[in-house]
């Protein structure tokens, strides 16, 4: 595989997309290209083809002080977007959140390879230049100018699956990247010789009603950089996007079962594999939530921050014992 080449084609002749783990990162999502039908097997509407499309982008940064999120989600009717802090020792999460109706104040454009995002007057800003990503933040919680750098043979997550009856959907993900560049937190500078960061690129045609939970993982001990992306929900018509990275090197994962509480979220998770290969529970210290119960646009969203224990097995077969690893979780239902 060689991500440094863009993928060309990704909708092809007949209309749909390339389906499965890709061997290159697409130049362009080619929605122009892309036939989409109606459940009657004719052409959609311009204006159902414009607004069924979503977007989501998002980064984690983790220093040995703080865990950083930042998302700018787009489903056409508006976008939202939030940058919170959290503190690994006092496990206190300050946020900032935005939302923007009708394409004001805000702009996302549909490739992983080549584009720019921004919201709220550029208070976030995430510029990707052949592929790599460079995020610029100014908040009142932080001031940050960064690029986040892969080496050449660690490969992202690149798949796309076939969505509902007609839609499709694009996910690009990779943790453990190296760090460059300028990072002031509540008024202090920060040393980014051991911070890592991953990236999140989801977009395409997704269901109507759509749920997922998630979990995420970034870290960098002084002999060993792992990640980890889990997923259930979305991603699963005949491939799944669970994958770790271990020193850089990708390999994929089993598709997984989520158990926690809605009820009782605060609770411990359970996260597991049918064929043992990855057993752990998460254990929650504090979280970012919102819900908002539109006419016809519902979201309830809850993301966690905590530590992780068990094992996986990766690849290779070698077993990864993990103990109180610092990660995220998320539990998200959308109606759109």
């Amino acid at each position: 595989m060689d991500v440094q080449t863009p993928l060309k084609h990704f909708i092809h002749a007949n209309g749909l997309p390339q389906f499965g783990h890709l061997e290159a990162i697409p130049e362009s999502l080619q929605l122009d290209t892309f036939q989409y039908l109606n459940e009657m097997d004719k052409p959609a509407s311009r204006w159902r083809k414009y607004f069924d499309y979503k977007q989501f982008q998002f980064v984690s940064i983790v220093t040995p002080q703080y865990i950083i999120g930042v998302a700018i989600a787009d489903i056409r009717y508006l976008a939202s977007g939030f940058c919170y802090v959290f503190d690994t020792e006092t496990h206190e999460l300050v946020e900032q959140q935005w939302l923007k109706p009708l394409n004001v104040g805000y702009q996302t454009q549909p490739s992983s390879w080549n584009s720019q995002a921004h919201l709220a007057n550029d208070t976030i800003r995430f510029n990707i230049e052949s592929g790599q990503w460079h995020v610029q933040l100014s908040t009142h919680l932080i001031q940050a100018n960064l690029i986040l750098q892969s080496l050449p043979e660690s490969l992202p997550l690149m798949l796309c699956t076939p969505t509902a009856y007609s839609g499709w959907t694009y996910t690009q993900k990779h943790n453990t990247l190296n760090i460059q560049g300028e990072l002031n937190v509540k008024g202090q500078q920060q040393d980014l010789t051991n911070a890592v960061a991953g990236y999140d690129f989801s977009a395409g045609y997704m269901r109507r009603e759509t749920s997922w939970r998630w979990a995420s993982i970034n870290h960098r001990s002084e002999n060993k950089k792992f990640g980890l992306n889990l997923a259930a929900g979305v991603n699963e018509t005949g491939f799944c996007e669970n994958v770790i990275w271990v020193d850089d090197e990708r390999h994929l994962m089993p598709p997984v079962q989520f158990e926690f509480s809605r009820v009782h979220p605060e609770e411990l998770w359970r996260i597991t594999s049918q064929d043992k290969r990855i057993d752990l529970v998460f254990t929650p210290k504090n979280q970012r939530s919102e819900k908002k119960n539109f006419w016809f646009l519902k979201s309830n969203f809850r993301q966690f921050v905590g530590h992780f224990s068990g094992h996986l097995i990766d690849g290779n077969g070698t077993k990864h014992e993990l103990d109180e690893v610092v990660g995220l979780t998320e539990d998200h239902y959308a109606k759109w």
